[in-house]
């Protein structure tokens, strides 16, 4: 992911000036390196390496996504609709 989308992505799900690290960045990171890799397997279909490491990206996502459920439904809720995904 190249530093400026990378840039781009803290600012819009940052909650605070200097936030870097909240559920919320690290989940949107993790979606934007998880689309990103999905195209990948398109062209290399028997990648298997790779494959295991998205496979612990979405692991770490989805746990991220557990403890932001638990902690506030509501924060949780829109991060899903900002990132368009299926819960």
């Amino acid at each position: 992911m190249a530093i400026v989308k990378k840039q781009q992505v803290i600012e819009t799900f940052r909650q605070h000036e200097s936030d870097t690290g909240s559920p919320d960045v690290q989940i949107a990171l993790l979606t934007e390196r998880i689309n990103e890799l999905s195209g990948h397997f398109k062209v290399h279909k028997s990648d298997r390496h790779s494959r295991v490491g998205l496979l612990k990206m979405v692991s770490r996502r989805r746990k991220l996504l557990d403890y932001l459920k638990r902690e506030d439904a509501p924060r949780y809720q829109r991060i899903l609709d900002q990132l368009s995904l299926r819960k």
